[in-house]
């Protein structure tokens, strides 16, 4: 007899079939979203303590505004992989729901072709990124005012090339699945 311990409950989750490389690829890419949504609640911080600071001493925080608007292009770039690994990318879905409901494949076929101008242009943000981020490094960028308070401009470029880094890869993964479904092969979810 087995014991009760053994026996599967509705609720328990199903085994992942995915591959180990591939589950710990999607937790280090719901951990860059996870550090983006960390980055949303410093932000957050960063405009109460300047509002505050406007109302009671009549002036601006230094770095403030700089800050801010790094920290939010950074947000946008660290959340961007598990957007495109969830499929929450604005597109026209009218088109593929239309094509697949008859042939899936070929709406498969055309959604990796999708993710392939994704791969291009990430791709191209990240090179242009590394470039940024070369020239800061070589020329000790830095925000704020000297003798106030400066802050170095690498580490939030360093995190906006991982960012674009990990979503050109994701859509990567993304156009071989598709492609996969499109030859009719089963699919591994990413």
């Amino acid at each position: 007899m087995r014991p009760e311990t053994d026996i599967p409950s509705e609720d328990a989750p199903a085994p992942s079939r995915e591959p180990l490389p591939l589950r710990l690829w999607n937790h280090g890419v719901d951990g860059l979203a996870a550090l983006g949504t960390l980055m949303i609640v410093v932000l957050m911080g960063m405009i109460f303590a300047d509002v505050l600071a406007r109302n009671l001493i009549g002036g601006s925080l230094p770095l403030i505004s700089e800050l801010g608007a790094l920290t939010l292009v950074m947000i946008v770039f660290l959340q961007l992989g598990t957007t495109v690994r969830n499929d929450r990318l604005a597109r026209t879905e009218f088109f593929l729901d239309a094509v697949g409901a008859r042939r899936p494949r070929l709406a498969a076929f055309v959604t990796g072709f999708w993710h392939l101008s994704g791969v291009a242009v990430c791709a191209g943000i990240a090179w242009s990124t590394w470039g940024i981020l070369m020239r800061d490094l070589s020329a000790r960028n830095f925000i704020g005012i000297p003798g106030v308070a400066t802050m170095p401009t690498w580490p939030f470029r360093s995190l906006i090339l991982l960012g674009i880094a990990v979503a050109t890869l994701q859509f990567v993964v993304q156009a071989a699945i598709a492609f996969r479904r499109a030859a009719g092969r089963p699919e591994r979810r990413a």
